[in-house]
């Protein structure tokens, strides 16, 4: 009779082995689905016809500083297209870098997907001098996280080649 409960408790313990790996196995592929539904959103509004205009702004302005960008396009909260167009991107990558910071989005998915280093290099200066002439150091301060760690990782990828 003892070998039929021995028999029993091990059969019920390797259920409960098999079930607990399930779920966890389920847990993985649920976050995988969020935050690819995630990207997906982040995406769609990246490829919207506003923020290609206004991406496409950015990567053509011409200057030198921020003093330079001032003169010519006038103060980043002004209004006008030019700043628009910086607010609107920045604020959508100021999104990206706190969802990345959360864990919410997938990192490689974005880092492949999103022009992340062309965009913060091209308003860096804009945004440093928006945060000294406005007193916000903590403006795109997600933007720049991001970015830093789009850096690491192609620091990384160097390193394995």
């Amino acid at each position: 009779m003892v070998d039929i409960q021995t028999i029993s408790i091990a059969i019920a313990s390797a259920g409960i082995l098999v079930a607990a790996i399930y779920y966890v196995l389920q847990l993985r592929h649920q976050t995988r689905m969020r935050q690819t539904d995630v990207f997906w959103r982040i995406f769609s509004s990246f490829n919207s016809k506003e923020f290609l205009e206004a991406w496409t702004k950015i990567f053509n302005l011409e200057f030198r500083d921020y003093n330079d960008f001032v003169k010519k396009y006038g103060l980043p909260f002004s209004g006008k297209p030019v700043s628009i167009a910086i607010n609107m991107v920045g604020n959508l990558f100021e999104g990206a870098g706190i969802l990345l910071h959360r864990r919410l989005l997938d990192f490689k998915l974005a880092c492949e997907a999103l022009p992340i280093s062309t965009t913060w290099e091209k308003m860096k200066s804009i945004v440093d001098g928006t945060r000294q002439q406005y007193n916000m150091p903590t403006l795109y301060e997600w933007f720049e996280y991001l970015y830093h760690e789009v850096k690491k990782r192609d620091k990384q990828i160097v390193k394995t080649k």
